[in-house]
């Protein structure tokens, strides 16, 4: 009986030390997210966080995605990459939409898939079991004190879902290559004048466009030039056309939806804007088009960079 006994405690004191090795907690906006095992089943809101997921292989552990086709056209790529993985709701997801596939992470974002205080939150999915990794960029809508913008805000998004994933080892090879790629850039525009530029998604009344504490306020710092809008004190909003033109950008970064003719047709719009349309950037016809998943953070982000680079500082280097 004795040896039986202890037979049995040896087993149990495994188990624990084997489950505690597993456990793993990364920052979640500020506070502790907690795993004691790593997630098998994971759903994933919009391109540009799919699109860490994909580069760091996790296909086989995706169970639905949230959030694309409502909005916008995916690539060749993208489509090559998902495979068979379901869309479990082209826009915002429902409780309903995520309890069916039984997930036990959800990576979404503030503003990508969760609005404060909506039906879909980390609150509202933990009775279900539902962990919720939330995209750092989107924390400013809840924590008005954090940092401006770096390109930190993807390599640790891609560093924490790669350590909750057990992947860690491929998370750090792609930051540190996305690391050497920023610093050569950095090299190549160092001594080169600094445009003032510009993001602009779409035609409206009034402006939506990035502020400081956005990730591609950060791509445009990289890239060689200087976010006109990045005294707005937040991640994205909204300005007026009068501010705009007034700070006069000498380089427009355009959202390209793919719908219509995208970014060629939002210039055109800005062309007949009787304000905008005497700005440097229109009157030079100095712009580029990015998709949606180039200047959401994602990996698709450093590529990005390197366009603006091409186009902004174009006959300067």
């Amino acid at each position: 009986m004795l040896k039986r006994v202890i037979c049995m405690t040896t087993i149990v004191i495994a188990m624990a030390t084997s489950t505690s090795a597993n456990e793993v907690t990364v920052d979640n906006c500020g506070k502790p997210l907690v795993f004691e095992t790593y997630p098998q089943r994971l759903v994933i809101h919009d391109m540009n966080m799919t699109d860490m997921a994909f580069a760091l292989g996790l296909q086989d552990k995706i169970v639905g995605l949230t959030g694309i086709t409502g909005w916008y056209k995916t690539s060749p790529d993208f489509d090559t990459l998902r495979g068979d993985i379901p869309e479990i709701a082209p826009k915002h997801p429902t409780i309903e939409n995520l309890v069916a596939v039984e997930p036990d992470l959800f990576f979404a974002g503030w503003y990508y898939g969760m609005q404060p205080g909506g039906d879909v939150t980390p609150d509202t999915l933990e009775p279900f079991g539902i962990k919720t990794l939330i995209l750092t960029e989107s924390c400013i809508h809840l924590d008005k004190n954090r940092p401006e913008a770096s390109m930190d805000l993807l390599f640790g998004d891609v560093l924490r879902l790669g350590k909750v994933m057990n992947v860690e080892s491929k998370a750090e090879e792609l930051v540190t290559g996305w690391k050497e790629e920023l610093t050569a850039i950095e090299v190549q525009t160092a001594d080169l004048p600094k445009p003032r530029v510009f993001l602009l998604d779409g035609p409206a009344d009034a402006p939506f466009t990035a502020g400081k504490f956005a990730t591609v306020s950060a791509m445009i710092a990289a890239a060689g030039g200087l976010n006109i809008t990045d005294d707005m004190d937040t991640s994205w909003g909204r300005t007026s056309w009068e501010a705009v033109a007034a700070a006069n950008p000498e380089f427009l970064v355009l959202l390209d939806y793919q719908t219509g003719n995208g970014a060629v047709d939002t210039f055109k719009w800005l062309q007949d804007h009787p304000v905008m349309s005497q700005t440097d950037a229109v009157k030079q016809n100095r712009w580029i088009g990015l998709r949606y998943e180039e200047i959401t953070p994602g990996p698709a982000n450093i590529q990005a960079i390197s366009k603006m680079v091409q186009a902004m500082h174009q006959g300067q280097n």
